[in-house]
């Protein structure tokens, strides 16, 4: 196969990784392999470690199958809970221990990189070839620290035989599935707790974004979210709240479940969704605006990780560039994961499937999720608080005002 780096490019990886790293810890040549790994026989072409969970294992794989047949190098691959990776590799990398790649998402880069574990990859031409979005979600202070194999976000599902037309405005949306006749004009789960997440396509039509987006699509931790567009939202959703459209009983379960029943024609949700509506026409359509601006999703991308401290850095790098980023390699993580592929080519074969052809064109309008350290002041306020407008149980403006100010004084407090 064509290898994508050349020589002199490898050697400018190798010494900017190893700056990165720090000081590299000596090889533990004694250590036993960590439970749960395969490898293949030792080659002659060096040795990597993957953290992996049992979705992607079997991509994995397959890819580092390819690799070792064509370097000479052993690869094992480690059977993790996905939930438990992030603080393990955490914990791990600064003591010298840790695999040399993991499986991740983007949104962890804010605290792997302030935490020093993860190192940037050098994608070179290769970056053009996947989705913009993907890059950018993997993007901090020009550089890119991870290698995306997928693009996920939320868009308007829409049960075909009770509304034949996608809306255009939330209004229209509300229209139409009262003109449905069905128990819900549109499901949206709101919650006790709130759902910032779902609802924040709603929030950008008002043109009130959480955070500041510089150029390369990163975030500046400078709120955006206050001020006349943020208290217009806030209005919106006590409206919202009082005509009964959205209301703080909708879980995530009940409106899966109503969804699957008939009982609306629309629900704003994601592709995790989609294996719970068997049986019926689907269509995925954008999010129909309610402020007048663009509905931006979040979009929430999946990709690997290279460990900072690797002795292996430039193997990891060509294994993931050159091996995870083959059409090949991107479809099978697709059909293990049912999310778009990163890739440009893979989602464009991927999108021969209407619902995955529908969910990546919203995601076309998606922004990355921020993964800068001072999102995690956000979401303790966020929720809660839209969760009481909608509720009634707080003045709109005035909450919402709070908020921003409660947020802001945690940012400045860090």
């Amino acid at each position: 196969m064509r290898r994508s780096i050349t020589l002199a490019a490898a050697v400018g990886m190798t010494m900017a990784l190893a700056a990165c790293g720090g000081e590299t810890p000596e090889a533990d040549t004694t250590a036993e392999p960590a439970a749960g790994a395969t490898s293949a026989p030792a080659g002659d072409g060096g040795t990597l470690t993957i953290w992996t969970d049992e979705t992607r294992q079997e991509a994995v794989e397959a890819a580092a199958t390819a690799f070792e047949e064509e370097t000479g190098a052993t690869v094992a691959t480690v059977l993790k809970n996905f939930e438990d990776i992030r603080a393990d590799f955490l914990a791990q990398v600064p003591t010298g221990e840790g695999p040399d790649i993991t499986v991740g998402a983007h949104d962890w880069l804010g605290e792997m990189t302030a935490n020093g574990v993860v190192a940037p990859i050098e994608l070179g031409d290769k970056a053009s070839e996947f989705e913009t979005v993907a890059i950018e979600a993997f993007t901090q202070d020009g550089q890119v620290y991870g290698l995306p194999y997928a693009v996920e976000n939320i868009g308007l599902i829409r049960n075909t035989a009770l509304a034949a037309e996608a809306p255009a405005t939330w209004d229209d949306a509300v229209a139409a599935g009262q003109a449905a006749g069905t128990k819900y004009p549109l499901l949206i789960q709101v919650s006790e707790e709130g759902d910032p997440y779902t609802m924040y396509p709603l929030q950008t039509s008002f043109g009130a974004p959480v955070f500041v987006q510089n150029e390369d699509g990163s975030y500046s931790p400078e709120l955006a979210l206050g001020g006349e567009p943020g208290n217009a939202f806030a209005q919106w959703l006590a409206e919202q709240g009082q005509a009964g459209t959205l209301d703080t009983a909708i879980t995530y379960d009940i409106a899966v479940e109503a969804f699957a029943n008939g009982e609306s024609p629309f629900i704003i949700g994601g592709p995790w969704m989609i294996a719970s509506f068997e049986g019926l026409d689907l269509a995925v359509d954008p999010i129909p605006s309610a402020g007048g601006e663009p509905a931006q999703p979040f979009a929430g991308v999946q990709g690997f990780y290279v460990n900072a401290k690797s002795e292996n850095a430039l193997l990891a790098n060509d294994f993931l560039v050159n091996f995870m980023s083959t059409e090949e390699a991107q479809l099978a993580l697709y059909e293990a994961g049912d999310r778009p592929p990163a890739l440009v080519a893979a989602a464009d074969t991927a999108s021969s499937d209407p619902v995955t052809a529908g969910f990546r064109e919203v995601g076309t309008d998606a922004v990355p999720m921020p993964s800068i350290p001072e999102m995690g002041a956000v979401w303790n306020f966020w929720g809660v608080t839209e969760a009481a407008i909608v509720s009634g149980s707080q003045e709109p403006v005035a909450a919402w005002e709070k908020m921003v100010s409660d947020i802001q004084g945690a940012l400045d407090a860090a």
